[in-house]
């Protein structure tokens, strides 16, 4: 199991270093743009780091202790979000292991233009639901200016050469010695500054582009017509559609030129278009996702005991409308929806694995979502890379007891395993309460699960 502290401990140092110079602007866009997507926390860490360069103190190493004090929070949660900043594209991470303490370095990255946030396919509408249209509207019209009707004016700008002049070739030769030769580079161990903003990444596993390929004409869509732009733009249209390799072929199809090019903003707005016709005006939200099929592990297979029919009802039905069923129709709250798209979001969870989250914090503390516990699970299902249902189950069910002690803040003796109960799904026999069957923990324990089945009674109907 991954902790955070196998790969980080206060003693380990790090030093603080830029891709290029970040100018005051960057603070506008980093503090109205990307902090509602990152939260204040790692908001904080990366304003953090950046006043440290300022001062000049990347070129001296120092504690992760020093970085603990300065921020008032412990280790796990410098590390959870310096995560943060690396899946956004804010942060680069180095670490030389070979000497003890190990040595990081954290190089800032420069966040993306104005334009190039709101014209990402991805940013632009999480920013929409997080902030609201209001807000959203401010923003885009802060980070705006009007237009300008080039065809009206003739440019006049003078090249280079216009204005300025050579030496001659002879003077050249005289001048350039040994030691200008020297002087015209850097010497060895230095590089000159740069700046090129890197966006973040998705993973090659958010979209399944064999099973694409596998389906396209050579002769219609060529491969070369899925270039490196296209390709990635395929991902992020996919991550925030919930579009499916078969049904991303039609879109591709539907917008491919007689010259096999693929315009970008044209794919987009088809996949707009798809999206509007299946589901309606409303805007993706993540916690409306369903486990992608390439994830499933029961489509077109009839579920032959109660586990395998838990299993295919929790990858066939959103997070979403998960929580609805639970709380017996009732629309969820904002903040448990909030929660869960943070999750899905941030750590990268499936659908289905989120809903083995949910289902599962939900027996342990009282029926609700408890903020901190969920965050906890959440990492440590990221770090271990469960992407399916069963996966989630398995673990849930190897790492009860240590769940348990995150939920009450203390260990716990271990006791003899209870007796399973032949109503539930197996995976759900697990040792919570750690007491002598017949205790009533216990009792309400089981008291909610059948609860819980009930009210999921008319999905399995279905």
């Amino acid at each position: 199991m991954e902790h955070h502290w196998k790969e980080l401990i206060p003693v380990d140092r790090y030093m603080v270093r830029s891709n290029g110079i970040l100018h005051d602007f960057d603070r506008k866009v980093i503090t109205l743009l990307y902090q509602p997507l990152i939260g204040s926390r790692a908001f904080s860490l990366y304003m953090t780091l950046w006043g440290e360069l300022e001062q000049h103190l990347s070129a001296e190493e120092t504690t992760h202790h020093s970085l603990m004090a300065i921020m008032q929070c412990s280790l796990k949660e410098i590390y959870d979000e310096r995560l943060k900043l690396e899946g956004i594209g804010l942060l680069k991470t180095y670490v030389n292991d070979k000497q003890d303490p190990k040595l990081f370095i954290y190089e800032l990255q420069p966040p993306l233009t104005p334009e190039q946030f709101f014209t990402d396919s991805v940013f632009n509408v999480f920013l929409y639901n997080r902030v609201g249209r209001k807000k959203f509207q401010t923003l885009k019209q802060f980070f705006s200016v009007p237009a300008i009707d080039e065809s009206q004016f003739t440019a006049i700008t003078r090249s280079f050469n216009d204005i300025f002049y050579s030496v001659h070739p002879e003077q050249m030769v005289a001048v350039m010695n040994e030691e200008t030769k020297k002087d015209l580079h850097l010497p060895d161990g230095y590089e000159y500054m740069r700046r090129s903003a890197d966006t973040y990444v998705l993973g090659e596993e958010v979209f399944d582009f064999d099973l694409f390929f596998a389906g396209l004409s050579r002769q219609i869509v060529p491969k070369r017509a899925i270039t490196a732009k296209v390709r990635e733009a395929i991902k992020k249209l996919s991550f925030l559609y919930g579009i499916d390799p078969l049904e991303m072929q039609k879109i591709v199809l539907s917008v491919i030129d007689p010259a096999a090019h693929i315009d970008i903003e044209a794919l987009r707005k088809a996949a707009r278009d798809w999206y509007q016709f299946e589901r309606g005006e409303e805007l993706p939200q993540l916690s409306t996702r369903v486990q992608p099929l390439t994830y499933r592990k029961m489509e077109n297979t009839e579920p032959k005991t109660k586990e395998e029919l838990l299993i295919k009802q929790l990858e066939t039905i959103s997070p979403r409308q998960l929580l609805i069923d639970i709380s017996g129709g009732a629309e969820p709250s904002l903040s448990d929806l909030q929660l869960i798209e943070e999750i899905m979001f941030q750590q990268k969870l499936l659908p289905g694995v989120v809903n083995v989250l949910i289902y599962y914090v939900m027996l342990r503390t009282d029926m609700k979502l408890s903020k901190a516990y969920v965050e906890k699970i959440a990492s440590h299902w990221a770090r271990k890379k469960i992407r399916t249902v069963k996966e989630a189950m398995e673990l849930a069910k190897k790492e009860t007891k240590k769940y348990q002690s995150w939920a009450t803040g203390k260990e716990k003796k271990t006791v003899q395993k209870t007796v399973r109960k032949e109503m539930l799904p197996e995976w759900l026999n697990m040792d919570y309460s750690q007491k002598e069957s017949g205790t009533s923990e216990e009792v309400n324990l089981e008291q909610k699960r059948r609860e819980l089945e009930e009210r999921l009674k008319k999905y399995r109907n279905q």
